[in-house]
């Protein structure tokens, strides 16, 4: 807390600089007395002083690695070691991505992040004909344990990190990676990385579901304690505010329907009897880095604030890790533009900048082509670049948190803490999370941001360089970009028949049979049995449709 002192002095100094200096500036500047706001509607004062932060406590400050964790989940941070530099890559079949992989490695790159196809994020196989056309197009196809080997060919997985942004599907990849990690007789225990596995942020942004959500939090529940039991040092869920930014939201109401989301998950993990201790370290986090910088790092800041307050208050978390929120970061799609593809480089440096300044552990830098197709292997160097020059050029790396004490950032920090909490007891109001999605709470919030943000671009009110200021006449291949395979779905065709056809059938419908019996049983966790099943070589969308004859599926009620 400033002290008193300076406080006073600094609340005198701002009134006469209100009623003489500005005053004048202002009566010849006119257009300077205009209102600003954030991105999210905060307002933004000209000037900040002690006076902004003199209610806020020492301790809800603190200092890094000490709970509420504000200032970062660990003590020394960056100048322990850099974030994990984590670019996405998938497309095609499981040895086309391993070269993309291995190509960032060589690169620098210190984490792995897989983006799957369409088929294989719902659950489909690549010779069903709902596939037909997506095969290996926006991710890599994956439909059995031989593609998640060749996936990961070569790669010590004991070492290495694996991100996995699946969802519906995202228990029968986990099992794939444990079944894999077995047959390499890898140590479980060292495993490390995460799956995206957020299935409630389905429902409200992205629309990317199979079952019910009950069902669907069912699941997530099973991979939860499942990790807890055997994966140490994996996360078996990555919380992702991401997809409800790219949708629409606001830094806040991403902040708060993500919070709200986690409440759902440790209060469903904690219904099975788990000690809270016994998980909730294992809990990760998955934000966006958006446009607007100082807005941003405060977010990240206030995140680990709440989330370190609500573990220990609400949920009775004890141990320090329990309460210490960690989170991945990717910098902003939706910032992406067509017109003047190189200006996205420049966009992305900075959303990288207020990741790393906000204390991100790992970071995806999005590639400058990506408004046109998946990134090249240009675009994704330049992209991993972006964050190497961050972490040894710039030296911000050497102090932990260096804009804390900041009185912008921490009255915005503040400002961003008590907006998301009043959205946090709305939903509490509501009966929580799941209750909140089904009477469409924040789905009619995301369409509400996003529709006012689609008017502030379209009348000018939001610049964006190239799109509605400083336009240029487009230009005719203005990048190279990357281009589809189009031999990749007779490929992998091939590819999962050739398994049908060697594996022991029998075997498979004996086990498909015990996941359909276990799944009547809402105790029972399905993962062994996932496991076993994916060891059998069982395909992705047969473990998918026999569950779907007991869970059934779902469809939305559209809101307006």
């Amino acid at each position: 807390m400033p002290d008193p002192t300076d406080v006073e002095k600094a609340r005198s100094q701002r009134r006469a600089w209100e009623q003489n200096e500005l005053r004048d500036f202002l009566e010849r500047q006119p257009e300077s007395q205009q209102e600003y706001r954030s991105a999210s509607g905060l307002p933004v004062q000209r000037v900040y002083t002690p006076e902004d932060i003199a209610d806020t406590p020492f301790e809800d400050i603190g200092l890094p690695g000490q709970y509420p964790f504000l200032r970062g989940p660990y003590p020394t941070m960056y100048r322990a070691r850099p974030w994990t530099m984590r670019q996405i890559a998938g497309f095609g079949t499981g040895p086309d991505t391993n070269g993309r992989f291995r190509y960032l490695i060589a690169q620098g790159q210190t984490g792995l992040s897989v983006d799957f196809d369409m088929p294989t994020l719902m659950g489909y196989d690549s010779d069903d004909p709902r596939s037909f056309g997506e095969v290996g197009r926006e991710g890599v196809a994956i439909d059995t344990l031989d593609d998640m080997a060749d996936l990961f060919d070569g790669i010590d997985l004991e070492r290495i990190s694996v991100s996995m942004t699946i969802n519906p599907s995202a228990w029968i990849l986990l099992a794939m990676y444990v079944a894999l990690a077995k047959s390499r007789s890898l140590d479980l225990a060292k495993l490390s990385g995460t799956t995206q596995a957020d299935i409630l942020k389905e429902y409200i942004a992205q629309k990317e579901w199979i079952y019910p959500i009950r069902p669907s939090m069912r699941i997530v529940r099973d991979m939860i304690v499942y990790g807890a039991e055997h994966l140490p040092r994996y996360n078996p869920v990555n919380i992702s505010g991401y997809h409800m930014s790219e949708a629409g939201a606001t830094a806040i109401q991403e902040l708060a329907f993500t919070i709200a989301n986690g409440i759902a998950y440790v209060e469903q993990v904690a219904a099975t009897g788990l000690a809270v201790d016994c998980f909730a370290p294992r809990l990760s986090f998955y934000f966006v880095a958006q446009a607007d910088f100082f807005e941003e790092v405060a977010k990240f800041r206030a995140a680990r604030r709440i989330w370190a307050k609500i573990m220990k208050q609400r949920f009775g978390a004890r141990k320090p890790e329990s309460m210490r929120l960690r989170f991945h970061c990717q910098t902003a799609a939706m910032t992406l533009t067509k017109a003047q593809p190189l200006n996205n480089i420049v966009r992305t440096a900075f959303e990288a900048l207020s990741a790393v300044l906000g204390g991100a552990q790992s970071l995806h830098t999005n590639g400058l082509d990506e408004a046109y197709a998946i990134p090249s292997e240009m675009a994704m160097k330049v992209a991993l670049r972006t964050q190497q020059i961050i972490a040894e050029e710039t030296r911000i790396t050497e102090v932990v948190d260096p804009l804390g004490g900041s009185y912008y950032v921490e009255a915005m920090t503040n400002e961003i803490e008590e907006a998301v909490n009043r959205i946090l007891k709305e939903v509490e109001e509501l009966g929580g999370a799941v209750a909140a999605i089904e009477a469409g709470y924040f789905q009619r919030g995301l369409a509400d941001s996003a529709y006012t943000s689609a008017r502030a671009q379209a009348s000018g009110k939001r610049t964006v360089i190239g799109v509605n200021k400083y336009v240029e006449a487009p230009q005719k291949d203005a990048i190279e970009i990357h281009r589809n395979d189009p031999d990749v779905e007779a490929r992998q065709i091939q590819r999962v028949k050739a398994v049908r056809a060697s594996r022991d059938n029998s075997r498979v419908a004996t086990l498909l049979d015990a996941l359909a019996e276990q799944a009547r049983n809402p105790s029972a966790n399905l993962m062994p049995i996932t496991i076993e099943l994916v060891e059998a070589r069982a395909s992705m969308g047969e473990i998918v449709k026999r569950l779907r004859e007991v869970f059934g599926s779902y469809a939305e009620s559209p809101t307006f």
